[in-house]
């Protein structure tokens, strides 16, 4: 009765105790887990300690979903194949506001809170950005009030972890259930089954209607988990749904001998596979199978899910395009499309017109690429075996689409190919991208410069005949996340000198640009930034051994490894200025130290190489006498959420070297710019909009345009050419070639010089000097720390735009959505 009265105390006020209350009610909790105070772990007092910020989110969140039950509003189903989240506990502690109070309460019991939030693992549930993108939007739902729900699957082993071993990337499980999950709640009675394979029949209805039924060869069921998402400073929480694949059925019926248990056994085990693997790598038809079946998972679940909720509230299915906005991310999701029109048709027994109807007034689309193989397609033969119904209904879409198409272009044969669902070159394939463009009332690129690629180039057929359906809607990325959490020591500073309204408004940041002629706020955001690097530094110097010099240029790159990243130009430019000093030991550089993060896909050789490549010429730069430490080169491994923030916040130069014309956003370089970083980078995704946002002064531009490129590669572009006449360069890739970052191993890198000699796909060679000309001259720049100091300033004071919160906002257009108030604590609540 005590334990349950000061449970019920803390549920009232949390953090309005004493010292002796809050004490009595973690340690209360650490009893249900089994564990006395004396023999409690660290790990234990992080279980404890989240369990009661769980308990908060868990009302405020039913407040929450009450209120939406009762206002009938409308919500948002994010559908997205990654979240990458971070971790939990610091989050919800900054946006309950309760950080404060809890850090002095637990260093009253003796313990520190920062060392406590370190026991959280961070789980995998994606490769980079996207999945960074969505947490940020589930965040800025929650803090503008707008309903929503984001949907995904629940993987039990995430994105690898990943280990250097001499140099080479190696690749390791990560299990993201390793230990129980504090902050996610089971559904099993909101279970749905999710139909495979089998075969179609045609069969009359009760009022003579032509219908097709779908007999599957087998079900899997979806059970859903969610995670509360709390806004900031809001009374509000929403909820990420996970999904589960259970295999249907139970051992009830099963064989008593041994063999007959195991047969049973292994068809589970490989049934619920679908939820196991976060992208398995299709090299083999199996792996592609389960990476189709995966993304029919994700939105079959989530559309059953939707109709649920829609029709739990007494909604007629024809309005619930009133209801819900659901936004497809990439064409990983495009196949609810089809899923809607047959729940619909099939079974709710719609017409073709109406579910057409519903469905393009349901769904919005968001493209996240400017590379046509990532526009996904899929074989009609691999289609028609996992879901027979779906692919007659992309025939009826496809024949309704280009009988609409040669009403409006009767001579253009070419277009009508072109915009055809299924793509009837060589092995006959549903494109995927054309499905999402038809299926929706909205398509978006996610930059100006991307968007319009889309508009002239990938999608040019649909813009021309579809032009009122094409947005651009630049990301952004959460300011809670990725400067409140990320960088304390800044958001206090600028919290002093402005207030707290900008953590909610990030144009608030613009008052920082007066403070640039104050010499004492200049001088304290310098030491600001030598105390992070300091941080990280001493992070670098624990697990790594390699001393930095905190004085040095701290030159940052952090992006998944691919060639045209370019992560080589950028070690090009490390090889250049070490030519330098093998050639003239005294000469005079500004000191740097190179800090490299990111993971290379396992089935991408080159890639990996790069890592290999960056480790190989740290091995001889770091410890060559020579250079007196005056460049040092760190591969940080195990790139994710966690590290990234230590990363940012210390970073003095952020890399973006994209060659022009490849990158669809890039918002790492937001959360850089956001920390003070200043940018190096070519006219490339985002890069443009920071660029016009922070001032050219404010901006290291280098590089072809993607005018330029698209010219050059027309032209015929000749590597050769610049390498034979720029003796830099030369002098580079000789040493290279020759063996000399790799034991004498002139073959190692080899793939790389001819990738690099031969094609040069992401023209290094081209850029390579004006790259190294705009290197030299913010070596020059950063020797004037006053200079760099208010480049500093202005960079953080002018990038309001990429806000996530601002980019929520412009896709309220889109979605018709509206912020909700949410009530007060109702006398009974219900679980929706």
């Amino acid at each position: 009765m005590q334990m349950r009265e000061r449970q019920m105390q803390l549920d009232e006020d949390p953090m309005n105790l004493s010292a002796e209350q809050f004490k009595q009610v973690l340690n209360d909790t650490l009893l249900r887990q089994g564990k006395l105070p004396e023999t409690a772990t660290l790990h234990d007092y992080y279980m404890a300690l989240a369990h009661l910020v769980h308990d908060r989110l868990l009302k405020r969140w039913l407040i929450t979903t009450k209120t939406h039950a009762t206002q009938n509003v409308k919500n948002i189903a994010y559908l997205s194949a990654e979240f990458l989240a971070g971790t939990y506990l610091d989050n919800a502690l900054l946006n309950l506001g309760l950080e404060q109070s809890v850090r002095q309460a637990m260093q009253n019991m003796g313990l520190d809170l920062e060392t406590v939030l370190q026991q959280e693992n961070e789980l995998g549930l994606g490769n980079g950005e996207l999945g960074r993108l969505a947490v940020c939007y589930l965040d800025s739902l929650a803090t503008l009030g707008i309903p929503a729900i984001g949907y995904g699957i629940r993987y039990e082993f995430g994105c690898f972890n990943q280990e250097i071993r001499d140099g080479w990337q190696v690749e390791l499980v990560h299990k993201c259930s390793l230990y129980s999950n504090p902050w996610e709640i089971p559904h099993p009675e909101w279970a749905v089954d999710v139909k495979f394979g089998g075969y179609t029949e045609v069969y009359t209805d009760d009022q003579g209607q032509y219908r097709v039924r779908w007999i599957p060869e087998y079900v899997i069921r979806g059970i859903p988990f969610d995670t509360l998402i709390p806004g900031y400073q809001s009374d509000r929480v929403n909820a990420m749904r996970l999904w589960v694949a259970e295999a249907v059925g139970s051992f009830d019926d099963i064989a008593t001998d041994v063999e007959g248990f195991v047969d049973a056994v292994n068809a589970k085990a490989a049934v619920e596979t679908i939820s196991k693997i976060l992208y398995p790598h299709e090299d083999r038809m199996q792996h592609r199978e389960l990476r189709l079946q995966q993304e029919f998972f994700l939105v079959s679940c989530a559309l059953q899910d939707v109709i649920r909720l829609h029709r739990s509230e007494g909604n007629a299915l024809e309005t619930l395009p009133e209801r819900f906005a659901m936004q497809l991310n990439d064409t990983y999701s495009a196949i609810a499309i089809v899923e809607l029109m047959r729940l619909l048709i099939d079974e709710h027994g719609m017409i073709w017109e109406d579910a057409w109807q519903i469905s393009q007034s349901t769904f919005a689309y968001t493209n996240h690429t400017l590379f046509p193989e990532a526009l996904e397609q899929w074989s009609v033969e691999l289609f028609s075996g996992l879901f027979p119904r779906h692919l007659e209904i992309i025939y009826e879409m496809n024949d309704r689409l280009l009988s609409q198409v040669r009403l409006q272009s009767p001579n253009e044969q070419g277009r009508i190919e072109r915009m055809s669902l299924i793509n009837e070159q060589e092995e006959r394939s549903i494109r995927m991208v054309n499905l999402a463009c038809v299926g929706s009332h909205s398509i978006n690129g996610v930059t100006l410069l991307q968007t319009e690629f889309l508009k002239y180039d990938i999608l040019k057929d649909f813009y021309d005949v579809y032009p009122g359906k094409f947005s651009s809607q630049t990301n952004g990325v959460s300011p809670r996340r990725f400067m409140v959490l990320s960088n304390p020591r800044l958001a206090n500073l600028i919290t002093r000198k402005i207030g707290e309204n900008w953590i909610k408004n990030l144009n608030e940041l613009k008052k920082l640009e007066v403070l640039i002629e104050d010499p004492e706020f200049c001088n304290e955001w310098h030491q600001l930034k030598q105390a992070v690097k300091q941080d990280l530094a001493a992070y670098i110097s624990e697990h790594y051994h390699v001393a930095v010099d905190v004085n040095s240029l701290f030159d940052v790159q952090t992006k998944y490894i691919h060639e045209y990243r370019r992560q080589h130009l950028n070690v090009f430019h490390i090889i250049t200025l070490y030519n330098r000093i093998k050639a003239n030991p005294d000469i005079e550089i500004t000191p740097r130290t190179f800090i490299f993060a990111g993971k290379a896909s396992p089935d991408c050789s080159m890639a990996r190489l790069v890592i290999k490549f960056i480790n190989s010429v740290a091995d001889v730069v770091n410890v060559d006498p020579d250079v007196r430490g005056r460049i040092k080169v760190i591969f940080l491994q195990g790139f994710n959420v966690k590290l990234a923030q230590r990363i940012y916040p210390a970073a003095d130069l952020s890399e973006q070297i994209s060659v022009a014309g490849k990158e669809a956003s890039g918002t790492s370089g937001m959360k850089f710019a956001m920390n003070g970083a200043l940018t190096i980078g070519t006219l490339d995704g985002a890069n443009l909009e920071i660029l016009e946002q922070v001032g050219e002064e404010n901006f290291f531009r280098f590089g072809l345009t993607a005018e330029d490129v698209y010219v050059l590669k027309a032209s015929g572009y000749n590597p050769w050419h610049f390498y034979q006449n720029n003796h830099e360069l030369r002098e580079v890739v000789d040493r290279i070639a020759s063996g000399y970052f790799a034991n004498g191993n002139a073959n190692l890198f080899k793939p790389m010089i001819d990738s690099v000699l031969g094609r040069d796909e992401y023209l290094l060679l081209v850029d390579y000097p004006f790259y190294i000309a705009c290197q030299d001259q913010i070596s020059q720049i950063y020797r004037d720390r006053d200079r760099w100091t208010r480049m500093s300033i202005l960079n953080v004071a002018r990038i309001g735009k990429f806000s996530s919160d601002r980019a929520i906002q412009d896709y309220w257009q889109i979605w018709n959505a509206r912020s909700v108030p949410i009530e007060s604590m109702p006398p009974e609540m219900v679980y929706r």
